[in-house]
């Protein structure tokens, strides 16, 4: 008697989204690989876009669907916060803001709000923490608990009610496709955040309110057009002041704390050479200032 072969059966979880399956293991050099080449296309495809060439623009994202989409770089993005490829980002800013006053962190009566930009789990440390309300954002979200919304196009608050007390930018500044966008991007968040104020507690001033940025180390430790006290001049003319920093061999860490406003008339930041060599990446922040 043949006994036939059971047919195999379909999990629930087949028919999820992508990060609600249990990702596929990819090596830590095709993750790099593939975000690299994922940059590399945006920034091409961006270009394209500028110049107004639909053929270019149209053959560009098909080498982008060819890598996987946006999809195949949110699970190398994913698969680089295990925590034996470094782990959360969000682990660091815990780790700087956990010394303080833990009556006014945990207090539910001023509550912190998080924006977190570039979302891509809603079970992150920041969120874990009991310290935050978060509002999490992605172009392409990939959870329930993720907005897809375009930071960029996000209706701007009417009242204080709608701002953050920190907005999350984890290796998002540098998927912006251009120089001159990234700057715009940072221009944008001081319209979500709350002002600098005597509102917060004398435990809360110090760190609040913030932009919790977190880069590719290589744009700032190995950029012909950035770095560390480039940055900060940049960071300091939109008001911001450094108050927590981290360089590792792969990340760089910062925590930005807005202490007054947009200096008038704004600099100009320009794309300068300040580093010579050939393999120099070409990573940097444009503000086109203003007249005042």
């Amino acid at each position: 008697m043949t006994i036939k072969k059971r047919s195999r059966v379909t999990s629930l979880a087949a028919g999820r989204p992508p990060t609600a399956r249990k990702p596929k293991s990819i090596s830590r050099k095709a993750t790099k690989a593939l975000i690299n080449a994922h940059h590399v296309l945006e920034k091409k495809k961006a270009q394209a876009i500028a110049k107004g060439d639909r053929a270019a623009e149209a053959a560009i994202e098909s080498e982008i669907d060819a890598l996987g989409g946006i999809e195949k770089y949110q699970l190398a993005s994913l698969q680089g916060q295990r925590l034996d490829r470094g782990g959360d980002s969000s682990r660091v800013l815990m780790e700087w803001i956990n010394p303080m006053d833990p009556t006014a962190l945990y207090s539910k009566e001023t509550r912190l709000k998080m924006l977190e930009v570039g979302a891509l789990s809603t079970k992150n440390a920041c969120s874990a923490s009991g310290v935050f309300d978060v509002e999490r954002i992605d172009l392409n979200s990939q959870s329930d608990g993720i907005i897809q919304q375009d930071f960029m196009k996000r209706p701007l608050p009417n009242d204080d009610s709608e701002r953050f007390d920190i907005i999350s930018l984890s290796l998002v500044l540098n998927f912006v496709p251009d120089a001159l966008g990234r700057g715009a991007m940072l221009l944008r968040t001081l319209d979500f955040l709350k002002q600098p104020s005597m509102q917060y507690s004398s435990g809360l001033r110090n760190f609040f309110p913030s932009l919790f940025m977190v880069l590719p180390a290589p744009c700032v430790t190995n950029s012909r057009y950035m770095n560390e006290s480039h940055l900060e001049s940049i960071m300091n003319a939109l008001g911001y002041m450094k108050v927590q920093s981290k360089i590792t061999q792969r990340l760089v860490y910062y925590l930005w704390v807005r202490e007054s406003g947009v200096q008038l008339p704004l600099k100009t930041f320009r794309k300068t050479e300040l580093r010579s060599g050939r393999s120099r990446n070409n990573f940097t922040v444009v503000l086109p200032g203003s007249s005042g």
